[in-house]
């Protein structure tokens, strides 16, 4: 279950599985995110590979004050083999790494047996509401 750095063959892999596992959203061009995500040292999209393709991924990201973890993904068929776990393993070291002393996701709230994952990982509700706009 070893994580490393995306390379540009992985890239329509790696949006290939983000699809497989519904965390594409139209208004999100996933292969902007990666490209942005690659362009600087305070983010970085890993990935496991198994034979040609990618078989897990987590972006992780450093805002300056707390690491973040994006597309946490496992192939349909690998999930529940300890990959997931692996992944946000993965996210985490790479933020502990570049200086995050805290990290945090965002989940749907429509999403249970996902917040569920994670709450058996031992993240916790920030009893937070976040907020966005598009520019």
């Amino acid at each position: 279950m070893n994580f490393a750095l995306i390379t540009d063959d992985d890239v329509p892999h790696v949006v290939a599985l983000w699809q497989q596992c519904g965390l594409t959203r139209p208004w999100n061009d996933p292969y902007l995110d990666i490209a942005e995500a690659r362009r600087g040292p305070t983010s970085a999209v890993l990935v496991s590979r198994r034979g040609d393709g990618v078989a897990a991924s987590v972006m992780a990201g450093l805002d300056g004050h707390r690491g973040w973890l994006y597309y946490v993904a496992v192939a349909p068929a690998l999930q529940g083999t300890g990959l997931g776990r692996a992944a946000v393993a993965a996210g985490e070291d790479w933020l502990r790494e570049a200086g995050a002393r805290k990290v945090q996701l965002m989940v749907r709230s429509t999403n249970a047996q996902v917040v569920g994952f994670y709450e058996r990982l031992g993240y916790e509700d920030q009893a937070t509401t976040v907020l966005g706009r598009w520019f």
